[in-house]
């Protein structure tokens, strides 16, 4: 595995935390749809992407799931390494967008690789600037953006995470991750399709042009 983590996956990496992670991490393949982690479930393993994408969710004041974030091939979950960091438990919702493949290290190693190898922290707080960049745009989509602009975003994202230009997802999915509803989301599709930006299956959207 040691030699397959640095050819495709973590070659900025140092060889011998590279053969750390090798040793101590747990490697694990998920399907779509798989929950990852739950909000109030203690963190033990922090997760990183080596192929596939995980949706990262936060819980509303009413209980409805918002999304936040896509994390990729290559990347860690921001949140999850505050829990590790402040020994707390999780606060997000983590959900397999597409089957993955995921290496998890126990959390005890997390601050020892900090203080031990530069590319590590380099990980580290890279993973904090690029999620935190993501959590204001989401902020800013839902106080700022109307909602054309945020779905023809989340649109992007999920043809970026996919790597299709075909979406195998229904309206109601759509509307439950923008939190709003099925009709707005069914109306702005259908302008959109109107505009020859998607066209619009029985079951699946084809984006043409966004």
């Amino acid at each position: 595995m040691i030699q397959e983590l640095k050819e495709k996956y973590l070659s900025s990496f140092e060889p011998e935390l590279i053969q750390e992670i090798a040793k101590v991490g747990l490697r694990k393949t998920v399907k779509e749809g798989f929950s990852l982690m739950e909000i109030g479930q203690t963190v033990t393993h922090m997760p990183i992407i080596l192929s596939g994408a995980i949706k990262v969710l936060q819980e509303d004041k009413d209980g409805n799931d918002l999304l936040l974030y896509f994390i990729e091939r290559g990347d860690t979950c921001a949140m999850t390494l505050n829990c590790c960091l402040g020994g707390t438990k999780s606060e997000i919702r983590a959900v397999a967008e597409v089957d993955s493949d995921i290496i998890m290290i126990p959390i005890q190693f997390t601050d020892e690789w900090t203080a031990k190898y530069s590319s590590w922290r380099k990980f580290v707080f890279e993973s904090y600037h690029v999620r935190f960049s993501e959590m204001l745009d989401a902020i800013d989509n839902i106080a700022f953006s109307n909602m054309d602009e945020r779905l023809k975003k989340y649109l992007k994202s999920i043809v970026n995470v996919h790597e299709s230009s075909t979406i195998q997802m229904t309206h109601q999915e759509i509307a439950f991750d923008l939190h709003t509803s099925r009709v707005v989301v069914s109306r702005l599709l259908k302008k959109l399709e109107n505009a020859g930006a998607i066209v619009l299956h029985r079951s699946s959207i084809e984006v043409v042009k966004l």
